[in-house]
Order: C-alpha cells, then structure tokens, then sequence
C-alpha cells in the first residue's frame, strides 16, 4: 500500500509520528509536507497529494494542518478526493466503509496523537461496503447542478 501524507507548518509534529508509525509496518510512505513551523499555505500541500492520487501513484492520502479544517476545504475540491477530518476511530472507519475516504484528515493542534494513529489504523484497515452507498459517493465527484 502507497501513502502520501503531507502537511502545513502546523502539522510537522504531527506528521513525524505518523511517519514513524507507518513505516514501523513497512508501508510505502511518500512524505511531500513540510518538516519544520516555518508558515506555509495548506492548499499548496493539499494539491500534492490531490495530484498523486487523481494519477494513481498511490492509495490514501494523509494531510494535517492546524485545525484539518483548511486543509481538508483544500483537498475536497479535487473531485477525486474524498478527504475526511477524523477525531476518533469512529469517523475514521464511516469514512472508509461509508464514504470511500481516500484522505484522511487531522487538525496537528487538536487531535492527541495516540489517537491520530488509532485513526490511521482503522481507516486503513476498513473496506467500503458499497451497496448503498455508492451512488452516493458517486455523486462526490460530479458537481451539483445549481
């Protein structure tokens, strides 16, 4: 399994656990965020793992800022992402087996980090059910008729 994870200035610390982590289990982990705090825009690191997963070039996205609020406005606006900002194991598995998720979103600065990898685990580790929810997430990635 392929993973980008990427983050802003407010994800660093974050990110180094996770990548820690995901490496511990030998997934292939691409790592396109920032590695320091120096200020940065989260919709630039957004793109990349939006780019990356629109070309197939891997499985699930990870992305972190601040909030995840930012960050996961950024990444949902590529039809192909369905970005998810998870606080629990809970939202964490919706997303997958409800959702299709394939990014999953933290705020750095809120979620404690033992529970961001839980997260992690379980999002990886859950399947879509599909049946009913596939026209659903179908309609994600067509835009609305206004």
């Amino acid at each position: 399994m392929k993973i980008a994870i990427s983050n802003d200035h407010g994800g660093t610390k974050l990110k180094m656990s996770i990548l820690k982590y995901l490496k511990g289990f030998n997934y292939d982990v691409i790592n396109l965020g920032t590695d320091n705090n120096d200020s940065v825009d989260y919709p630039d690191y957004a793109y990349e793992v939006s780019k990356l997963l629109k070309d197939k070039v891997i499985d699930f996205g990870i992305l972190i800022c601040g909030s995840g609020i930012g960050i996961s406005i950024a990444a949902n606006r590529y039809p192909h992402v369905r970005a998810a900002l998870c606080n629990d194991e809970n939202s964490a598995e919706l997303s997958r087996s409800h959702n299709n998720a394939n990014t999953l979103v933290f705020g750095g600065r809120l979620i404690d980090h033992d529970i961001a990898l839980k997260c992690i685990n379980k999002f990886l580790n859950t399947e879509f059910e599909g049946g009913r929810h596939i026209k659903r997430v179908d309609k994600l990635s067509s835009p609305p008729i206004i």
